[in-house]
């Protein structure tokens, strides 16, 4: 059986592997239909993912279908279309058993820290399987980056007549949008690339956005909040200057929110933006089950449209070739799909 591997930073080669063995009590064997490409897998590819590990075969943001369950299994049925869940937790640890399954003290995430989906067929804890027989294979596999931004966003609290500002328009930036305009606050994104800009006032409805880097950021979100900036901060920009620049776009008691992740040594302002405003500084790692429950009925009610998102398609066979494309933002890329019949 084939399968893509990263044996080290911006180094793909195709491998073969046994076919995995018939499912376990508590297992599924899935065939893998749709594969996403986020900003996890193009870190890792960069090196500059730190939770990465190599060799590893990626692929995390799937889209399967059931082919066999184990004893016990009762959550799903041979023929289901699901969305992965790939975060395995260990279930007992402290974080485990307070229900905070996203942030498991041993936790592997698939494609990341153990082999992912970029191959015909694996097996996989039943319970991390959410059907979603109602949506498309493309759509089960966007459904983990939506759950990214939907737990960040969780994370902020913002409220109706609130504001949040999102920085970085890339996908997970994308999905913490799709939340921030969910929960009714105006929503304001910023970045450095102005074709994403407009991605997101063409493609998404956002009225307001933000151009970084132009020196006049600040002016331009007091203006948008009555000189109060954002109540809400979203950095899903995974560098660690721009984080260390969000403390100045919150309010007064504003929350700020670091979904994005960095290598690099953070240093915070502490007396006039951090302390003097009595800023929240939050983390956001991964999703709780929950959210994928929700993202899947939000796709199936309208209310998220999936359409805009899904800008490059490739095949299993021509990953590798196109992979480092996928990395440079003037491509126009948005999310990468790798469709894998």
């Amino acid at each position: 059986m084939k399968a893509i591997q990263l044996t080290e930073p911006r180094n793909f080669k195709v491998i073969d592997i046994e076919e995995p063995g018939a499912p376990g009590p508590g297992e599924a064997l899935v065939r893998v239909d749709r594969v996403g490409i986020c900003g996890t897998d193009l870190g890792g590819y960069l090196g500059k993912m730190p939770f990465f590990s190599y060799p590893r075969i990626p692929g995390h943001e799937l889209g399967v279908e059931i082919l066999e369950i184990g004893e016990g299994v009762e959550n799903i049925r041979v023929g289901d279309r699901c969305s992965v869940e790939p975060y395995i937790n260990c279930q007992a640890c402290y974080s485990c058993r307070r229900g905070h399954t996203n942030c498991c003290e041993h936790h592997q995430t698939i494609g990341v820290m153990c082999d992912g989906g970029l191959t015909e067929k694996i097996l996989l804890p039943a319970r991390k399987m959410h059907p979603a027989n109602k949506l498309s294979a493309e759509q089960c596999a966007l459904v983990e980056t939506l759950a990214i931004g939907c737990h960040a966003i969780d994370r902020g609290n913002p409220q109706a007549k609130e504001s949040v500002l999102v920085i970085g328009a890339g996908p997970i930036g994308l999905s913490a949008v799709e939340f921030a305009r969910l929960s009714g606050a105006k929503t304001i994104v910023m970045d450095r690339v102005p074709s994403r800009l407009d991605f997101c006032r063409d493609n998404m409805g956002v009225e307001h956005t933000l151009l970084a880097g132009n020196g006049t950021e600040i002016e331009e979100l007091e203006a948008l909040t009555d000189g109060n900036r954002a109540d809400v901060v979203v950095d899903a920009t995974g560098s660690n200057q721009s984080m260390a620049k969000a403390l100045e776009y919150c309010a007064f008691k504003g929350r700020l929110v670091y979904v994005g992740i960095t290598q690099a040594e953070l240093a915070l302002p502490h007396a006039p933006a951090l302390h003097r405003r009595e800023l929240d500084i939050l983390a956001s790692r991964n999703a709780l089950a929950g959210d994928f429950t929700r993202i899947i009925q939000l796709i199936e009610d309208g209310d998220i449209n999936t359409q805009p998102w899904i800008t490059h398609r490739t095949s299993f066979d021509n990953m590798i070739d196109v992979f480092e494309s996928f990395t440079r933002p003037e491509t126009g890329v948005i999310k990468a799909v790798v469709e894998m019949g």
